[in-house]
């Protein structure tokens, strides 16, 4: 479900100041993610840099901020990690890295929920205009909330370094392909570079982005079918 008011100018301010207020939220929970699940698996590297704060200042790197209000993906300083800290290294540097994305999916999650939640409101319950109007907004912020939570999900589970994904992969892959892909990673981390600048993953990136967010969304069918009770 997408609800997207009229590009005019009052309202284009005010989807960039929803954007910005996502971008203190989403990064922030993100990187905490990460720190919280390697201090749970031994290692208090995050927690002894106060990193493992939801504080955005933290956490915000200025060009992936701007990345991610400008074109819906971006980045944060990557939180210290120890892998020496870890009993099991692979699999816990796997789990770690895995906490960042779920953390957005679990937020997308929510974010389609109250969404579906507000709609049938808007849709069904007698409102005043300033509430309609404040309705629609949260419908904006919401629908922002859950489609950059999923985009940011699923860009960091490329397996490609240093994406997130690289370290849930290796966790599969043998030491000798590990290491091939160690050895090669600048020149993958190039590839990478040049598929994003020349546009050639924004096509994938965009229908796997919307085919969860469809599959999200049947997930939470029950509301609609429980207001058309309740205000039946």
């Amino acid at each position: 479900m997408s609800f997207l008011l009229n590009n005019t100018g009052p309202n284009l301010v005010i989807m960039l100041c929803i954007r910005l207020l996502i971008v203190f939220t989403i990064l922030p929970i993100h990187e905490y993610a990460h720190g919280y699940a390697a201090k749970k698996l031994g290692d208090n590297t995050a927690l002894i840099a106060g990193r493992l704060t939801l504080n955005p200042l933290a956490h915000i790197h200025p060009v992936g901020s701007v990345l991610l209000i400008l074109f819906g993906f971006g980045w944060a300083k990557p939180v210290p990690v120890n892998p020496r800290n870890f009993k099991n290294y692979k699999r816990d540097m796997a789990i770690t890295a895995f906490a960042g994305p779920l953390s957005n999916l679990i937020c997308s999650l929510i974010g389609i929920f109250a969404s579906k939640v507000l709609y049938n409101i808007f849709a069904r319950v007698l409102l005043s205009q300033a509430a309609a109007v404040a309705i629609s907004y949260a419908l904006m912020a919401l629908d922002y909330f859950a489609i950059i939570n999923l985009s940011l999900a699923i860009f960091n589970l490329l397996p490609i370094r240093p994406l997130d994904g690289s370290n849930i992969l290796a966790y599969f892959l043998p030491a000798k392909a590990n290491a091939f892909l160690y050895k090669y990673t600048n020149y993958i981390q190039i590839g990478l570079f040049a598929l994003i600048y020349l546009g050639i993953l924004s096509g994938p990136l965009s229908w796997l982005v919307s085919k969860v967010y469809d599959l999200f969304t049947l997930l939470f069918f029950w509301v609609d079918l429980l207001f058309g009770v309740i205000f039946k």
